[in-house]
């Protein structure tokens, strides 16, 4: 058999072509001293999807080094398509979120939609079933039509997606902000249980083993979508257009139930996702995992476009498609079980001992690239790092001083009408989240909460990060989100098991982007070892940026918990008139980088809340430990906004109650501090907790034996009373009902509905 040669119709290689592929000249110049020639175009395009720094994390692999991937409750860490933790009885979880920023930003309805739809074949092709959807999405000022459009379509992309597969959608967080107005984030997670005897991993092995192509036909809808997600966002994104894949949800659904049935088989070794880069990192991966070759003919690929060429059926992201690797005595076994989801399941190769990556189009070779270097190979960068000095200069900067705030009550109100602070009900409520009947909490509290079927526990899950502190103080912003992430957990009374992030950040190759980056992950890796919760897996996604600058930097983590009795999950909301309110942890002066002084002064800037990891530690701790003692009737921890915001949204009630609480909080000896900083200060490892009057003696009493400050602050009042909070020199007093039509009405009034 002859060597590569060119397709008929490729194009000559040229130095326009090879930047066209985002390749740098000493990327190709590698590239050639790899093959020792000049690659084919199939094999330009092979290089320029796996080295991309979607696909190879080139400028990312040195730093996220730094995190804690090992411990007792980890299974698979790093390099699956999804982490997997250990959970009781011979169960299993499954969790990975993922970006799918740049599509979005061009067609948001299947940017969106094709990104859960990624998520959830990562998930499912560990052999488990997805349980639970989750999302963080962040876009520009409601004020403007275009941030509007792209919020409407996105969530409705998630939505359609999500709720015609029928898995749903137990939370998430959306925020807004001017960065994010050309280059909106979309980061879909999914959450999957397992027996742990059952899990698959996606390492081909077994020479003479057939890969097989299940589900849908390829198209030329998503080629080059790994080099588009690498790349800035410019005015001429729009012709990007046709890169976005289109989604097909309920061929997913097929694909889905035919992927587990063929697991469960054991018809089948091996089985990828054909996701970013398609056929080719799909079988290319798999191939390294293994550590064997592969070669597979482009031909018989079914394709539903006439005259695909090899390029285009290698690199296309068209999706519902799988690569399993079968035994070639049991090809009809996978057939008929592919037959019965009605879907096809077509042999397009081997596994080989040569360890050779190799693709033909029938007798012809068009790629032979040794398989292990061309994964491996990569060029790894350490980009320059450095703080950007007018951020150290906004970090001293200070807003006018409180004389200049309206009084407290109005203030509330004003936080409460904000959109990064009001409640999302607008976004959930189109999706779906009790469908499969195992919800136990879902979206408007502080984590999702599922039951595991025929078993006592279940488990919590949630996504945070807040780019205003990042921004400022990348390393303490890295361990907020850890820090936020597990006190949400903990709050349902799961104990926090460990984390997958999706780490969104400009251009690498600006020393400014780069430090916020390197110093995020550090806060990152010291609030896992901290808080026992080893990172699993995840996602950078990098050049994030767009003719108006790039956005702030937003690492967003996504967490499970481990619940051990379902029957003691703690909901986020008072429910019981004469319930005792207990503030927990201390309030500190630290309004930088708070709510409070972006909403009411338009301002970003000063020192954000400096998280103590042992603090918070000893929070969870806590929170986990009352509710197993059954101490707690709620629990809700304090975030954006503050104390004041906390107190408001445990009064206000679950999205769907008719009506809220009352509260009687009195403050006025809490402490020494000024109203608006009680109030809405943002100090970390704080959160307001509700308990029957008989198990108020025994929560401060645990509180005390584990080192948390506790504060009898008041009781809870009447249904559709008045949320009053008295402090040393001033007082917040209103009814329920205006806080809630304030709080649930901010994002329909914006969006014109």
């Amino acid at each position: 058999m002859s060597g590569p040669a060119p397709f008929p119709g490729d194009p000559p290689i040229t130095p326009a072509l090879v930047r066209e592929h985002n390749l740098t000249a000493d990327e190709y110049r590698h590239v050639e001293a790899l093959l020792g020639r000049a690659p084919t175009f199939a094999e330009l395009g092979i290089f320029s999807a796996l080295w991309s720094e979607h696909c190879s994390y080139k400028h990312s692999k040195q730093v996220l080094r730094q995190f804690p991937t090992t411990g007792p409750q980890v299974v698979q860490g790093p390099g699956e398509n999804a982490g997997v933790l250990r959970l009781p009885d011979g169960w299993a979880v499954a969790f990975k979120i993922e970006s799918h920023n740049h599509p979005s930003a061009v067609e948001p309805y299947q940017g969106a939609a094709t990104g859960a739809g990624g998520i959830l074949r990562d998930v499912f092709t560990m052999g488990a079933r997805p349980v639970a959807l989750l999302n963080s999405l962040r876009f520009g000022d409601l004020a403007d039509p275009r941030s509007r459009y792209l919020c409407a379509g996105v969530v409705r992309g998630i939505g359609d997606y999500g709720n015609c597969v029928g898995v749903p959608t137990l939370g998430g967080e959306v925020d807004f902000g001017a960065s994010y107005a050309g280059n909106p984030l979309v980061n879909a997670m999914c959450v999957g249980l397992v027996r742990e005897r059952d899990l698959i991993r996606a390492a081909a092995r077994g020479v003479g083993n057939v890969l097989v192509v299940v589900g849908s036909r390829t198209g030329r809808d998503g080629i080059h979508g790994a080099s588009f997600a690498s790349e800035e966002l410019t005015h001429d994104s729009e012709q990007r257009r046709p890169q976005v894949q289109v989604g097909d949800p309920f061929t997913e659904k097929l694909l889905l139930e035919a992927s587990l049935e063929l697991i469960a088989s054991g018809h089948i070794v091996a089985i990828q996702d054909m996701g970013a880069a398609g056929l080719t990192s799909s079988s290319a991966e798999m191939a390294a995992r293994g550590g064997v070759g592969v070669e597979i003919d482009l031909s018989l690929v079914p394709t539903r476009e006439p005259g695909m060429t090899p390029y285009e059926i290698l690199l296309s992201e068209s999706q519902e498609r799988m690569l399993v690797v079968a035994k070639p005595d049991r090809l009809a076994q996978v057939a008929a079980i592919a037959a019965k989801w009605e879907l096809t399941a077509t042999p397009i190769g081997r596994v080989t001992d040569d360890g050779m990556y190799r693709a033909r189009w029938g007798d012809q070779t068009v790629a032979e690239i040794p398989g292990k270097r061309l994964v491996e190979d990569c060029p790894v960068y350490d980009p320059a790092a450095q703080e950007d000095p007018r951020i150290a200069e906004l970090r001293r900067a200070q807003p006018p001083p409180a004389s200049h705030l309206p009084p407290p009550d109005e203030v509330l109100l004003r936080l409460l009408d904000y959109p990064a602070i009001a409640s999302k009900r607008w976004v959930y409520e189109q999706y779906d989240s009790t469908v499969q009947a195992s919800t136990v909490f879902g979206p408007g509290g502080d984590a999702g909460v599922i039951r595991v079927r025929d078993a006592e526990f279940g488990i919590a899950v949630t996504v945070d990060g807040n780019s205003r502190y990042v921004r400022l103080d990348p390393y303490e912003g890295g361990k907020a989100a850890v820090a936020e992430a597990a006190r949400n957990v903990a709050c349902s009374g799961a104990r926090p098991l460990g984390i997958t992030d999706c780490l969104n950040f400009g251009s690498p190759e600006r020393p400014e982007v780069f430090y916020q980056f390197r110093e995020a992950c550090r806060g990152i890796a010291d609030a896992c070892r901290a808080l026992g919760t080893p990172v699993t897996g995840g996602n950078v996604s990098f050049y994030n940026e767009s003719p108006t600058g790039a956005v702030d930097p937003t690492p967003v983590v996504g967490m499970v918990g481990l619940l051990a009795r379902i029957d003691r999950a703690v909901p986020s909301h008072a429910s019981a008139p004469g319930d005792v309110v207990f503030v927990l942890g201390e309030t500190r002066a630290e309004l930088g980088g708070s709510a409070l002084w972006e909403a009411l002064h338009g301002f970003k800037g000063g020192t954000p809340p400096r998280v103590d990891l042992a603090a918070e530690r000893r929070l969870v701790d806590y929170l986990v430990t009352g509710a197993e003692r059954g101490l707690f009737r709620s629990a809700h921890d304090c975030s954006q906004g503050g104390l004041g915001v906390a107190l408001a949204e445990v009064a206000m009630g679950g999205p769907y109650q008719e009506n809220g609480l009352g509260l009687e909080i009195d403050l006025s000896s809490y402490s020494r501090l000024t109203a608006a900083e009680v109030l809405f200060s943002e100090s970390q490892a704080r959160a307001v907790i509700t308990c029957a009057p008989e198990r108020a003696a025994a929560a401060l009493a645990l509180a005390q034996e584990l080192g948390v400050p506790a504060y009898r602050a008041g009781t809870v009042g009447e249904r559709n009373g008045t949320v009053r909070i008295t402090l040393r020199n001033a007082e917040s007093r209103h009814p329920v009902g205006q806080l809630r039509d304030v709080y649930f009405n901010a994002i329909p009034r914006r969006m014109g509905d």
